[in-house]
């Protein structure tokens, strides 16, 4: 069955968590700021990458929003600071810079949302990079939705009283559509998480349809299909 993502959990406040900010606009800089302390982080923004950079040396945070259209961001690649901790990043990008090679900043997990972006979204991701850091409240070691749970403690994953029994790529899709229920990601996203690489439409084809039949078996489907898209995790409301 093929739908479309519905039923969107609610958005997790934050706990305190502290955020750095890269943003020389402003603008978005102000929308960031105010955005993140209403939903309950503690926000630090600055103009400049290397004053970031500077802040990451010193100071322990959470995760890091960085304007990824800045021209200075590029200079960071050639950078590889101590930092106190590598938090996760979350790098804002124009569509049409998508196929540039972003600098790795010597941090962490990294995702994206392009710009002109939504505020929605800004919170979605930063929610879902949280939550693979520990950062958040009552973190434990299991992941799960509905009746998936996925334990990364055994690398272990069950679906009810079912265990499933995936082999390390299914394991790594698997967790990969989890913690980005209710998003599309494209074989090219699932390629790079699951191998490094883009295998190609073929193999990934293949991988998620393995992974179906072990997920979905005598249970409602969680695993579908956007046409000319990718794939998604979640509910479908009939």
């Amino acid at each position: 069955m093929h739908g479309t993502p519905s039923d969107r959990p609610a958005l997790a406040r934050g706990a305190g968590q502290r955020l750095l900010i890269v943003a020389g606009d402003p603008d978005v800089a102000e929308l960031l700021s105010a955005t993140l302390e209403l939903a309950g982080y503690r926000i630090v923004a600055v103009a400049a990458a290397v004053d970031g950079l500077a802040r990451l040396t010193r100071e322990r945070f959470d995760l890091v929003v960085v304007d990824a259209t800045r021209p200075d961001v590029t200079e960071l690649g050639r950078t590889r600071p101590t930092l106190v901790r590598r938090p996760p990043v979350l790098l804002l990008i124009d569509y049409e810079s998508l196929d540039r090679i972003v600098p790795e900043l010597g941090l962490g997990e990294r995702d994206y949302v392009t710009k002109p972006f939504r505020v929605a979204d800004i919170l979605a991701r930063v929610q879902v990079l949280l939550r693979g850091t520990g950062a958040g409240p009552a973190q434990g070691r299991a992941l799960s939705y509905r009746d998936l749970v996925l334990d990364d403690t055994l690398c272990e994953a069950r679906r009810g009283a079912r265990t499933l029994d995936l082999t390390a790529a299914e394991y790594r899709l698997l967790r990969h559509l989890l913690v980005n229920a209710h998003r599309v990601l494209s074989k090219e996203q699932i390629g790079r998480y699951v191998w490094g690489d883009h295998r190609g439409d073929n193999a990934i084809e293949q991988l998620v349809s393995r992974l179906r039949r072990k997920v979905d078996r005598d249970a409602p489907e969680l695993i579908h299909t956007r046409r000319g898209f990718g794939y998604w995790l979640g509910c479908v409301d009939v």
